[in-house]
């Protein structure tokens, strides 16, 4: 082999080697743009609680993939109008007793989360499962737990329980809702 093709094995070498390292870039680039678009805000939350993108990023794929093995179904027409009477009757009787409307909206959430499919382990797991279908309103979720433990404490004033009802509200019409939730990536 001459100098001349030792210089063009180089050349070649090298081209190949950066083209691996941008597309490398890339990939990891369009990974975090397409996990920041499906979790909104809970990507950051997870970013901020793990400290790294690549671990925060890891948490978020191992969510949707746990989510992808679950059944979640939508709900019956009767579910669906049983539920809502139940919500109706649950929202109605906060001005009367706030502390148990609470207690029975945390209840309520719950059994339609069941219903629809989603495991009923502990409330962390939970969350992480909701995040996936409902990025948006699982923050919902938390603050109206954290008000309702902090009640069970005697720690929550009835305006905090009042903001429990409006969280709890955002995640139940989530929830009601007819369809299962559009999947982003399945959009493409």
């Amino acid at each position: 082999m001459d100098q001349h093709q030792i210089t063009i094995l180089l050349v070649v070498l090298v081209a190949v080697i950066l083209i691996a390292v941008v597309s490398f870039f890339l990939s990891r680039k369009r990974r975090s743009q397409r996990l920041r678009e499906r979790f909104g805000p809970e990507y950051d939350r997870v970013l901020k609680k793990e400290g790294e993108v690549r671990r925060a990023e890891g948490v978020l794929e191992m969510r949707a993939k746990r989510r992808d093995k679950l059944e979640i179904r939508p709900l019956s027409s009767s579910a669906r109008s049983d539920f809502s009477e139940r919500w109706q009757t649950v929202q109605s009787q906060f001005v009367d007793d706030p502390k148990g409307s609470v207690s029975r909206a945390d209840q309520l959430v719950n059994e339609l989360m069941q219903a629809r499919g989603y495991p009923m382990s502990d409330f962390e797991q939970r969350s992480a499962d909701l995040s996936v279908d409902y990025p948006l309103v699982v923050e919902n979720y938390r603050v109206a737990h954290d008000i309702a433990l902090r009640h069970n404490r005697g720690q929550a004033s009835t305006e905090d329980l009042r903001k429990a009802m409006v969280h709890y509200r955002s995640l139940f019409d989530e929830l009601l809702e007819v369809a299962l939730p559009e999947r982003k990536e399945a959009r493409g």
